[in-house]
């Protein structure tokens, strides 16, 4: 049983649970949009990518995110998931971040975006 991100109940008032696809796409939210130092027993897990939002916008920064995004999504889920491709952009106050990733156990092929 995969719990569902963020944390809620079904129907029954039991813990809500996700199938295996979206509890790895829960996982990638987590490691995008949790700042490094964040986490008390793991002060390193995450990207840091919404610290960048408020950066002035530039073709070296959407590099720059898209490095650290694949990096950070590697290391923290590489035995997991392929990172095939990742794509940053931003537009005044919202950051678009779309990851194209392989499923290691299933070798499916998914695309996930995420707006904050």
């Amino acid at each position: 049983m995969n719990i569902s991100y963020p944390y809620s109940f079904d129907k029954t008032g039991r813990t809500a649970s996700v199938d295996d696809d979206r509890h790895i796409r829960d996982m990638i939210e987590q490691v995008l949009f949790t700042a490094p130092g964040e986490r008390v027993n793991r002060p390193d897990f995450g990207s840091g990518l919404l610290q960048l939002v408020f950066e002035p916008n530039s073709d070296e920064l959407t590099i720059t995110t898209q490095f650290m995004v694949q990096a950070a999504l590697q290391q923290w889920l590489g035995d997991i998931i392929e990172v095939n491709n990742v794509t940053v952009s931003s537009e005044d106050s919202s950051l678009m971040v779309t990851v194209a990733y392989t499923i290691r156990r299933t070798q499916l092929v998914q695309v996930a975006q995420f707006l904050r």
